[in-house]
C-alpha cells in the first residue's frame, strides 16, 4: 500500500516500471515489488559466472521513498556476502546510488549495475576497508573467502520431495534358481511334516466255504506305504508280518471253523502270493466278511 503523502508522479513513475519490465529480458534477475506494497520491491541477483559468487544466489531489498524517483531507492543485501563494498549489514556503497542518482535510471538499471559490482569490485572506495587490502595485497587468500561465504550463506538449498523422502524400497528379484530351491526346500519341509490323503481301495472278501467275487470301494488312504490292513466281517482275523520279507500273512481260520487258505503275502515291491485273491497296492484296506 503506497504512503498517503505519495504524489501522483510517484504512482505513475512506478506503475511504468512495472509496465516496462515485462518487456525487459532480465536474464536470471528477479525484480518485481510485493503484492501488498508498491514502495517495497525484492530483487535476486544470482552470482556472475566466473567471479567468486558464481553458484550463490543473493537477495536484494528495495524500499522506494515517497519522492521516488527524485531521490534514490534504499536498497539493501539481505544475503550475506564477502564483498569490499557492502558490508555485514547488507548497506551498499554504489555511487550511482548516493551523488550519482538520476531519476533518469530505473530499478532495473541499479540492479544490473549491482551485479556488475559483484564481478568488479571497487577498492578505491570500499565500504568494508580489511576486504580490500586483502584484495589487493593477497588476491588469493581473498577470492577464496568470498568462495566460502557463498557455498555457506548464498548456495540455494536443495528442494525435498516429501512423497519421494517415504519411498519403501521395492523387493528385490528372484532369481530362477532360488525360487527352484526355495520351492524344493518348501516341498521336503512340507512332505516330512504331514502326508497328503490319496484315495485307496477297500477289498472285502466274503468268507464262506465257496469262492466269493471280490469287491472293491474307494476309500482314503496317506500316502506312505505300510501294511495291509484286513478286516474280516464277522470274525476276528489274525496276522503277522515276516521280519525276513516284510510281507504280511494273513490267518483267516475262526475258532470254531479251520479252513486251509494260502496265506497272503504284500511285498514292499508290489508283488504279493495269492491264491485267488487279487493284488493289492501299499496301503490298500482288505475287509473280508465271514
Amino acid at each position: 500500500m503506497p504512503p498517503s503523502h505519495a504524489t501522483a508522479t510517484t504512482l505513475k513513475r512506478i506503475h511504468r516500471e512495472i509496465a516496462d519490465l515485462k518487456k525487459e529480458d532480465l536474464g536470471a534477475i528477479k525484480l518485481a515489488p510485493s503484492d501488498d506494497d508498491l514502495f517495497h520491491w525484492m530483487a535476486v541477483i544470482p552470482g556472475p559466472e566466473g567471479s567468486v559468487y558464481e553458484g550463490g544466489v543473493f537477495h536484494v531489498e528495495i524500499v522506494l521513498g515517497h519522492d521516488y524517483p527524485f531521490s534514490a531507492p534504499r536498497m539493501t543485501f539481505r544475503t550475506r556476502i564477502y564483498h569490499m563494498n557492502i558490508n555485514e549489514r547488507g548497506s551498499i556503497c554504489i555511487d550511482i546510488l548516493k551523488h550519482n542518482w538520476s531519476p533518469a535510471l530505473s530499478l532495473f538499471k541499479v540492479v544490473l549495475s549491482l551485479s556488475s559490482l559483484l564481478t568488479d569490485p571497487n577498492p578505491k572506495d570500499p565500504l568494508v576497508p580489511s576486504i580490500a587490502t586483502e584484495y589487493i595485497r593477497n588476491r588469493a587468500q581473498h577470492d577464496r573467502e568470498a568462495r566460502r561465504w557463498t557455498e555457506l550463506y548464498a548456495r540455494p538449498q536443495p528442494t525435498k520431495d516429501k512423497g519421494k523422502g517415504k519411498a519403501s524400497a521395492s523387493p528385490a528379484p528372484i532369481s530362477p534358481s532360488s525360487a527352484a530351491s526355495t520351492g524344493a526346500v518348501g516341498r521336503s519341509t512340507t512332505a516330512s511334516r504331514t502326508a497328503t490323503p490319496v484315495e485307496a481301495e477297500t477289498i472285502t472278501i466274503e468268507d464262506s466255504d465257496e469262492d466269493a467275487p471280490v469287491t472293491r470301494s474307494r476309500a482314503t488312504r496317506a500316502r506312505a506305504a505300510g501294511p495291509v490292513a484286513v478286516v474280516v466281517a464277522g470274525s476276528k482275523r489274525k496276522r503277522g508280518t515276516s521280519a525276513a520279507t516284510g510281507a504280511v500273512d494273513i490267518d483267516l481260520s475262526t475258532e470254531d471253523e479251520v479252513m486251509q487258505r494260502p496265506a497272503t503275502k504284500r511285498r514292499g515291491g508290489g508283488n504279493s502270493s495269492t491264491s485267488g485273491a487279487p493284488r493289492t497296492d501299499p496301503g490298500e484296506v482288505i475287509v473280508i466278511e465271514d
